[in-house]
């Protein structure tokens, strides 16, 4: 990709916030987004949301692709624990006791020279529930789908991968593809039907295994592009990575679903999961990655966490206060 296009990117992230425009495409602008906000809220789903970073050199987008109401949140999370301990810790919290919302964000993080975005979302099969909003966000902030240099896909649930394709022709033409070689080979394998990873496999079936010419796989510290490596972090599933971005000596790390609840997951590091597929290594997973970014006063962006997706943890009691990013990044 040449320069006039990253340029044109960045132009584009810059006009956004200076409000250049000229007065009848504000308002159309204006009022589209109004429709969609009111679409929206029809859906019980939040407005199009997406938030820009510096990183050194690096620029770094997140879009919520789509958020979730639940209710009884002791059966996604604390499974091994009461009700009411799952409860109750939601309630020191602020939080709702009875309900919870997830939230799905992918990122995408322009180096200058590539285009390199982690995981998809729900795509085509989430928008009836109003999800499936990661392409209308990247076009927002400047990028089309032809610009992705780079898919990175952490592991292959669902709402990870459902983006991948998009009616049934690759959503992003000009990508190449990067996983782990663990996680693909679990996914793939026929052994897979007739037990509970039926479903999983069949969606990898229908939205990687099409991509294979052009996926690469990746081993622990493996390297992306320049800046971005993958790491193991196992147990949500088989093959589960996490990334490190680095420009100008400023990192950041991609934690994908090493944590999927910014208060249960992460003040309760060793409650079970619904959704890790290891469980036991999974609160191993989480302590070994939150002690490290907590250490290493290091800002990470989690899939699942409140959007933007980003903050800081600090170590608290049995686990780690999650710190949500302010303007950290802007000064």
């Amino acid at each position: 990709m040449g320069d006039h296009s990253t340029i044109s990117r960045r132009s584009l992230f810059l006009a956004a916030g200076i409000g250049t425009l000229a007065a009848p495409l504000v308002l159309n602008r204006a009022a589209a987004l109004a429709q969609s906000e009111s679409d929206a809220t029809d859906r019980r789903v939040s407005p199009l949301e997406t938030r820009s970073f510096k990183l050194g050199s690096f620029r770094v987008l997140t879009v919520r692709d789509g958020m979730r109401p639940s209710g009884a949140p002791n059966e996604t999370f604390g499974t091994n624990q009461s009700a009411e301990a799952v409860g109750a810790l939601l309630t020191e919290n602020f939080l709702p006791a009875d309900s919870f919302v997830n939230s799905f964000t992918p990122t995408l993080v322009d180096t200058g020279s590539e285009v390199v975005l982690f995981d998809t979302g729900m795509g085509e099969g989430g928008r009836a529930d109003g999800m499936g909003r990661l392409v209308e966000g990247l076009n927002y902030a400047g990028y089309t789908p032809d610009q992705v240099s780079v898919v990175v896909i952490t592991h292959m649930h669902g709402d990870h991968i459902g983006g991948l394709m998009e009616g049934g022709k690759p959503a992003f033409p000009n990508a190449r593809y990067v996983t782990g070689r663990t996680e693909y080979d679990f996914w793939v394998n026929p052994e897979r039907m007739g037990t509970p990873a039926e479903q999983g496999h069949q969606g990898v079936l229908a939205k990687v295994q099409p991509l294979a010419e052009k996926l690469t796989f990746i081993e622990d510290e493996g390297e992306v592009v320049p800046g971005i490596r993958g790491l193991d972090a196992f147990g949500h599933s088989p093959g589960h990575m996490i990334f490190r971005v680095e420009s100008e000596g400023k990192a950041l790390i991609l934690t994908a679903d090493t944590a999927n609840h910014f208060v249960l997951s992460l003040q309760r590091p060793d409650w079970e999961v619904r959704f890790d597929m290891d469980k036991a290594q999974a609160a191993a997973t989480r302590k070994k990655v939150f002690d490290m970014i907590a250490t290493d006063r290091l800002a990470f962006i989690g899939y699942h966490m409140p959007f933007p997706a980003a903050g800081f943890v600090e170590k608290a009691g049995e686990g780690y206060r999650f710190v949500p990013v302010s303007y950290q990044f802007d000064v």
